[in-house]
Parts: structure tokens; sequence; C-alpha cells
């Protein structure tokens, strides 16, 4: 980490405290990465105080291919300098046509021949809104089944479908995992029960609940707590909403394009959705959503979904290139390899630290639950601290899971080995540090 220079380190506290006057009190990352960054290549980011950081937040998972990748830079640039337009709502185009060409050139195989791509607002949450209004309006029902700590969005509906809401539309499953299953027994065993779980639900006709509009999951929880939804289970998923005529929503905004070693989550357990949700890396770092359904879902009328800004030239053309470059250069199937060394390697890290509870992921989406070694609660204190520490050494990092207890990496695709050793390095050593500081 360079040390800050007196000059340029007090032009960033500046801005710090403008931000802090200024913006509202609902900034998150701000709070706790108090960096003005100026400069971004690849992995590192420079902030105004000289300071260099590891990013492995990349945007919550945007960054593909890290910071101002060449292709990205190169493929923005066409387009300023050809004079086409950069707004034209819904109109077709060149550039928007190359982009849905590449998009469904990598869609799961039996989704790609008889699909329909809806452009939403520029967000995930947006993306969460249609798929939700779509499944409705084709099934005419309105109920819907989501999971335990699943995280969909910030709007209305897609905070209705996370984890924590309350509306009494949506009915609540069990999310399988191992460190904490609901049912108290983890592995392949704890996937079969929340399995008959939901069929359970679904068949009985005293559980009061009726035939829903549709299933949105995750193929990994990421704000959840990184936990991968086993493939078996993933698969009766898909089975059981099939059977009854249950339209099934991938919800690929965080998992999509490579992060899980794969070029889609639901591609490691060969599940083919009926809709699937798509946004933060498929814009190439600038905001693009769109959904991406079966054609016989297609029961809207003209102007049943809109949405101003749903024609970003840049972020189709940046996207376009993201899409060919992960493919081109097998970017998810390094994601596999390198994240699977990452995995093991911390979890030999885990072994002389009780402070970790858990280490799991699935590609470049890794997280480290830490807990009270004693009694094996979370301790979001000494996630908190571990964040600090990592900030102390150059290193980005995201918190997560229950109580904001699991220790996030979402790095670029395009980590080197050298770069994968230097995260992990730091984060060895803030681990300890972070042990030692009074909570």
């Amino acid at each position: 980490m360079v040390p800050a220079q007196g000059g340029r380190g007090a032009a960033a506290e500046g801005i710090l405290r403008r931000q802090a006057l200024r913006e509202s009190a609902a900034r998150t990352y701000a709070r706790s990465l108090p960096i003005v960054p100026v400069r971004a290549r690849g992995l590192t980011i420079e902030g105004a105080d000289g300071r260099r950081y590891l990013d492995c937040l990349s945007g919550a998972g945007t960054l593909a291919l890290g910071h101002n990748h060449p292709v990205v830079l190169e493929a923005i640039r066409g387009v300023l300098d050809s004079g086409a337009p950069l707004h034209v709502l819904d109109m077709a185009t060149p550039v928007k046509d190359a982009f849905t060409t590449e998009l469904f050139a990598n869609l799961p195989t039996g989704l790609a021949a008889d699909a329909r791509v809806q452009f939403c607002g520029p967000a995930g949450t947006d993306a969460v809104e249609a798929a939700l209004k779509l499944v409705r309006a084709a099934t005419g029902r309105t109920g819907l089944l989501a999971f335990t700590g699943a995280y969909h969005g910030m709007t209305s509906g897609a905070m209705d479908a996370s984890g924590g809401a309350t509306d009494v539309r949506v009915t609540r499953l069990p999310y399988p995992q191992d460190h904490r299953c609901p049912f108290g027994v983890g592995g392949p065993e704890g996937a079969r029960i929340a399995a008959r779980w939901t069929e359970s639900l679904l068949d009985d006709p005293k559980s009061g609940v009726p035939l829903p509009s549709g299933m949105i999951v995750e193929p990994v929880q990421g704000e959840g707590g990184v936990h991968p939804a086993p493939d078996g289970w993933l698969r009766r998923m898909r089975e059981i909403t099939a059977a009854r005529g249950i339209p099934l929503i991938a919800d690929e905004v965080q998992t999509g394009v490579g992060r899980t070693g794969a070029f889609w989550g639901v591609d490691h357990a060969g599940v083919v959705p009926d809709v699937m949700v798509l946004s933060k890396a498929i814009g190439g770092s600038l905001p693009l959503a769109v959904i991406v359904y079966r054609a016989e879902l297609d029961v809207w009328t003209p102007g049943a979904h809109a949405g101003t800004f749903r024609g970003n030239q840049l972020a189709m053309a940046a996207g376009t290139a993201t899409l060919a470059y992960v493919r081109r250069n097998g970017l998810a199937e390094r994601a596999a390899v390198l994240g699977g060394r990452m995995l093991t390697a911390l979890r030999g890290l885990a072994a002389d630290e009780p402070c970790v509870g858990d280490v799991r992921g699935r590609g470049l989406m890794i997280g480290l639950e830490l807990v009270d070694p004693d009694t094996g609660a979370t301790a979001p204190g000494l996630a908190a601290a571990v964040r600090q520490e990592c900030l102390d050494r150059g290193l980005i990092v995201e918190l997560g899971g229950r109580d904001s207890s699991v220790v996030r990496l979402l790095p670029p695709l395009t980590l080197t080995d050298e770069q994968a050793t230097a995260v992990l390095d730091r984060l060895a050593d803030a681990l300890p540090a972070a042990a030692r500081r009074p909570l």
C-alpha cells in the first residue's frame, strides 16, 4: 500500500467530509470504505490520497473483467466515436442487435432457441420486478415462492421476495445449506428434506399455500452469505415446478457471466429455467438489466413493461465485449480452477483460525463466515474488524450473510495466480489481527 501524500490526503479528506454532509444516511459502501477512487485498472484501485488497493468487491460483482479492461474501453470508444445515438429507448440499433446476438449465443441450451428478451430499467432490481410481473401475467396467479436468505433487490416487489420480508403473497421456503442447516443435518439429507418440504406445501390442500405464479431462486445466494445451491436440490426444484406448471425464475444478477465457474450458475446443475434475470456483469461495468424467458410466457401487450433508460447503447457495447471476452478466453473455466484453489487455501487457513466457522463458495464467489470460537454464534463485530484490517492492508472485501458476519470475495475473473496469492496473504494477515482487536 502506497503511503498517503500530504496534499493529496487532505484533498481526499475534504471530499469525504463533503460527501458525509451532502449525501443521505442510506449510503453504504462509502461508510466502510472511506476511499476516493481516482484511477483503476484490473484488480487495482488508486485513491486520491495515493494509496492502492486490491479490489475484491468488483462493483458488487459487476466488473467481470475488472476495472477499465481494454476491450471494454475500446467498445465504449467505438460507440462514442461513431456518432451513434446514446439513448434510443427500445428502438433497434446495430449495437443492441450485437448485444442480443452475443447474449443468446451464451444462454443455456434449451432456452436460447425459444426465448424472448425484455430490456428493463438499468438495475437488477428492475429486472426482478419485470420477471415477477411477467409470470403473474402469464399464469394469472399472484403468489410467489422464494427462499430464506434470498436477496433480489431494493424495490418493493424485489424486497418482498428477499429474506426478511413479511409480504403475505410470498411463501418462504428453506434454502439448503450445511453450516446452519434449518433441519440440523446439512448435506444431501438436508437438501432432500428441504425439497420434500416444498412438495408438501404445494400439494397439501391444507397448507394455505395456493398455486403460485412462480418460484425465484439464486443459484448461489450472494448477499445471503455465499450459499451455493446443491446441484441435486436445484434439479429437484426444476422438476417440482415443471410438474405443477410453475415458472422457475433464476436470479443470475450476481452469479452470471462466469462468476461461479460456469457461464451461468444454473449450468452446474444442468437446469434450464423459464426466466433468467440478468444484470451486473452483462453491462460490462455500465448499467444494464434484462430478463430472458420462454416465448410461451410472452403474453404482454405493448407497453406492459417499459423504462426510459432501457436503451443504454454504451452499456450494450461494453456488455457485448465482456460476454465475448469471457466466452473466448474460457474465463468461467478459469474461475472454477482458481476459485477451487482459493477455497482450498482458505480452508487450510481456517483450520488455524477458530474464528472462521465456515469457508464456502463456487468459482470466484467466496465467503468466510466468522463466529465466536466459544459459542459458534455469528460474529458481526469481528467480520467488520476483518474488513477494516483488510482495508488497512490494501484489500477491499465485502460483508454479507446472517448478521453481516460473512467476509465475501468477488474478485474479477481476470485475476492472476500472483494476484490471488496476494489477496490470500493479506486476508491471512488480517484475520489474526482482527481477532486481537477488542470488540
